[in-house]
């Protein structure tokens, strides 16, 4: 007899049949009745068990945690909540759970506990539907670009360049931290470590899938990226998941229109295929924000949120027209905005992103056109020497979603950039090269997996949207 998953059992009309599970015991009351869960949906089976039938010592055994085999018949249920349950005919504990020592008990917990069991914490119902549907997400990544025609491409994890110029890198070395070669000069001599230079955790795939993309066409990536940044928020995190598309002979205007399909037919993606997680995440945010203030709780219910993305056209608004916006309506003039918008060229904060996309436009908003002097150097400059041809996608809640830009694909004005932000041009000399020989116009972006992650499942803080987090202090399991 075949193993059944849960989620097939209780999609089955098919009754009167026997079947066998595997999965584990979530809550045994009354000594009959086991809710039992294998992982395959957010919903347990109930299997009863006629306990005078059952040695005494086995049903003690029927603990929270525990891994069982059960095969009986699946019948219609007499209870309410399912359609279906089994009626136990034989039942083997595959692995006991001490019940005394078990953290994941049938209780609520707080999502700290949880970080600290993170091992276990996918055992519990939300857990288990943010790992779906991160799973999920991934899929309609690759989905998605495998259908429009781009290459898969693995970018180098160790890297010798910045790609974002931040600095915020970790270093990897095989030398002898106490004792390290020195030059001359008493500097540490990265010429006899493994790689005979200095060299990094990457930042990003983005320059080496510029490479790529001016022979390939259209490639992304989707890898670890990683910062050094000594930054303990609940949307930072020091090793996270990047994808980034970059596409040969695509201005600015078509960089938008594909980071709006993809954005779209990634989170429909989710609408249709994880319906069940989705429910159950969002009746758990809007209970968890019953005890918030009404000015602190979200304007938009999980689902809506997503819908509001999936159904409206996304706002295309330049820099300069959305700081006009910003500069004079009402949060911005009664100083209710954290960082008061004064005048042109400011970086703009979540909170003014948010106004944006929740109460002025209320669709979600493509800014373009950023000034120069707050973007990475890799831009391409526009005619008026101030601006260049980025763009951020800002999303309702989260604020910036993507980030990306038209890449300046002219050597001279490339060279000029990387000199006035001290890039030396022999540390990118192959980045230069793509600029001689066959250049031409062509663009990307990037987006965050993680916080994609958040915004489809409602979680507040991007520790709660990964399997194990890496942030400071903290390299736990």
């Amino acid at each position: 007899m075949t193993t059944k998953t849960v989620a097939e059992l209780l999609s089955q009309d098919v009754t009167l049949q026997d079947v066998t599970v595997k999965g584990w015991v979530r809550t045994f009351r009354a000594n009959r009745f086991i809710a039992l869960n294998d992982g395959s949906t957010i919903n347990n089976i109930q299997c009863v068990v006629d306990f005078e039938n059952f040695d005494e010592a086995l049903l003690k055994r029927i603990t929270t945690g525990a891994a069982v085999h059960i095969t009986g018949e699946l019948v219609e249920s007499q209870g309410k909540g399912q359609s279906v349950e089994i009626q136990v005919k034989a039942l083997e504990v595959l692995g006991d759970s001490d019940a005394e020592t078990y953290p994941i008990q049938p209780k609520k917990h707080t999502f700290e506990f949880l970080r600290e069991n993170a091992h276990l914490r996918t055992r519990t119902n939300t857990f288990s539907a943010v790992m779906r549907l991160r799973s999920s997400l991934s899929f309609a990544i690759h989905k998605y670009f495998n259908e429009n025609g781009f290459y898969y491409m693995h970018t180098p994890i160790i890297t010798g360049s910045d790609a974002e110029g931040a600095g915020e890198m970790f270093r990897v070395s095989t030398l002898d931290p106490k004792n390290p070669p020195l030059t001359e000069d008493g500097d540490v001599n990265y010429k006899e470590d493994f790689f005979g230079k200095e060299t990094n955790l990457t930042v990003s795939g983005q320059l080496e899938a510029e490479t790529f993309a001016m022979s390939l066409g259209k490639v992304y990536t989707f890898g670890p990226t990683f910062r050094a940044e000594n930054s303990n928020t609940s949307r930072h995190l020091a090793e996270f998941w990047m994808i980034e598309p970059e596409v040969a002979f695509m201005d600015l205007a078509g960089n938008m229109d594909l980071a709006e399909d993809f954005m779209k037919s990634v989170l429909s993606y989710v609408l249709e295929n994880n319906k069940e997680d989705l429910e159950f995440l969002d009746k758990r945010l809007q209970d968890a924000e019953k005890s918030l203030p009404q000015a602190e709780r979200s304007p938009m219910n999980l689902i809506d949120k997503i819908k509001f993305v999936v159904e409206n056209n996304f706002k295309r608004v330049s820099y300069t027209e959305a700081i006009d916006i910003l500069r004079n309506c009402k949060p911005n003039k009664k100083k209710k905005f954290k960082y008061i918008i004064e005048e042109w060229g400011a970086d703009l904060q979540s909170e003014h992103e948010r106004y944006l996309v929740e109460k002025h436009f209320k669709c979600p908003v493509i800014l373009f056109d950023y000034p120069a002097n707050i973007k990475a150097f890799y831009m391409r400059l526009n005619e008026d020497g101030k601006t260049v041809r980025a763009m951020d996608i800002l999303f309702p809640g989260i604020g910036e979603m993507v980030g990306g830009s038209q890449r300046e694909e002219r050597l001279d004005v490339l060279k000029e950039k990387m000199k006035a932000l001290d890039i030396p041009e022999e540390e990118l000399w192959w980045y230069l090269d793509l600029r001689k020989y066959g250049t031409a116009v062509h663009s990307g972006f990037g987006l965050g997996f993680e916080r994609l992650v958040m915004f489809a499942t409602g979680m507040g803080n991007i520790r709660d949207v990964i399997p194990y987090p890496r942030t400071p202090q903290n390299a736990e399991f």
